[in-house]
């Protein structure tokens, strides 16, 4: 309803978007308005200029409160917020206000790659966590991707990785480590399991006859 007295409402759109930072650090939404206002009988240059200022000035503190990645929400949020009349100044009155978000094709491409980078991450850590205490998955997870049997080369690689993630933490992985070297040199399982035996007589000897696992435990 509009009183004799009073003049007649207008509508404002803005033509070029506004920037609102969101909570999203780098990634700002794209905000496009429409104003519905009223001036009062004072008279005032540039109101349209002024009622867009009024209006995005009050929408920066809800737009920091959401995620670029929660842009209807964020949405819906701002046209609560601003969708009732406001009293704005002495100069205008601000019956209701709309507004559309939308983010920019670089800030789309820059939200979807931290995504990709966050799911890969999450990913890694999961594998960490399970190829830590369960290593064999290393094989059994290639041994899957594989569409034939694996060459002999790749599985004992594979096998190497897998003894080294679960022996890492332990204290005979010095001994394996060096037995790992020593086998280098000989071909025969016997040969290398005796290399493997001199090795940890010698660690016992220099530690006056006690073992690595018993001095360990101590």
């Amino acid at each position: 309803m509009r009183w004799p007295w009073q003049r007649a409402a207008r509508t404002t759109t803005c033509t070029l978007p506004r920037l609102l930072a969101s909570a999203t650090p780098g990634i700002p939404f794209e905000a496009v308005y429409t104003l519905y206002w009223r001036p009062t009988l004072r008279r005032r240059s540039n109101l349209d200029d002024l009622v867009r200022i009024y209006i995005h000035q009050k929408a920066v503190e809800t737009a920091a409160r959401w995620d670029a990645a929660d842009l209807p929400a964020a949405q819906d949020a701002l046209n609560a917020a601003l969708g009732a009349p406001h009293e704005g100044n002495r100069y205008y009155r601000i019956l209701a206000a709309e507004v559309a978000l939308r983010l920019s094709p670089e800030s789309r491409e820059l939200l979807a790659q931290r995504r990709a980078d966050l799911e890969r991450v999450r990913r890694l850590e999961f594998l960490k966590t399970r190829l830590y205490d369960h290593p064999g998955l290393v094989i059994l997870d290639r041994l899957e991707r594989h569409p034939g049997r694996l060459p002999d080369e790749e599985a004992a690689a594979l096998q190497r990785l897998s003894r080294t993630i679960r022996a890492c933490d332990q204290w005979w992985w010095p001994l394996l480590e060096q037995w790992e070297q020593l086998g280098n040199g000989f071909n025969d399982a016997d040969k290398q399991q005796a290399a493997m035996l001199a090795l940890l007589n010698s660690v016992t000897a220099l530690n006056g006859g006690t073992s690595p696992a018993q001095a360990h435990v101590n």
